[in-house]
């Protein structure tokens, strides 16, 4: 992250996280230990949490373990709130003509259908990919990069994408999978308690801590005074 001041939004390319970032849990681990008919996503998710595998290895074994029928699965993602500071977050951009970016390490199928029930607009969504057998879940990880194995949605490399030259990166998230984007990001936002947050202070790397959507609102808000 660079040391730089800010006069508006307009020259900003603005990437989030999804999971414990718009929304105020994670979404997709409460779905894994709500529906799983055993205890094994456990043994992923201490063997990913240590670095033994990826996110990638992760989540297909612990979606083995899902059961839950897509009519149902919707039901339960119908009661999910996002950060009511998001919709705020949205206007302020949209005055300065920017869409915002979701990066996530979770599945897309997920996200759009959160964001649908919030009666959210406008957002550009990139995560893996989710299709239905009866009552499994079935993953597909086009964004995966072979050559960088710890997350199975390389959001790196969509950053890089959509790195316009001249305009300030501009990352908001919270966890492991939120490291390199952020690295590769000219102002970096870390969520409180978040393995990102724990990353860059571990390494002297400048970043912003947030509480939570309220915090990056009142950030954003400020620049127009």
């Amino acid at each position: 992250m660079r040391n730089i001041r800010l006069a508006n939004l307009s020259n900003c390319v603005v990437f989030f996280d999804f999971d414990n970032t718009i929304t105020p849990f994670d979404v997709l681990d409460d779905i894994i230990k709500r529906f799983s008919v055993d205890n094994n996503w456990v043994v992923f998710e201490r063997d990913w949490k240590q670095g033994r595998i990826g996110s990638k290895q992760c989540l297909e074994g612990q979606l083995n373990s899902v059961r839950v029928t897509q009519s149902r699965l919707l039901k339960y993602l119908s009661g999910i709130k996002v950060d009511p500071k998001f919709h705020k977050i949205i206007d302020l951009m949209k005055k300065e003509g920017l869409r915002p970016v979701i990066l996530s390490d979770s599945f897309a199928w997920i996200i759009v259908n959160i964001l649908a029930k919030n009666g959210v607009k406008g957002a550009e969504v990139y995560a893996n990919g989710l299709k239905f057998k009866q009552d499994k879940l079935i993953p597909s990880f086009p964004y995966y990069n072979p050559a960088c194995p710890r997350c199975a949605h390389c959001k790196k490399k969509n950053l890089k994408k959509k790195n316009i030259r001249d305009k300030i990166i501009m990352y908001i998230g919270d966890g492991l999978s939120d490291i390199c984007p952020a690295e590769c990001s000219d102002m970096v936002f870390a969520k409180t308690g978040g393995r990102l947050l724990t990353h860059f202070r571990k390494n002297k790397k400048l970043c912003i801590a947030y509480n939570n959507l309220e915090d990056i609102y009142n950030y954003f808000r400020g620049l127009d005074k």
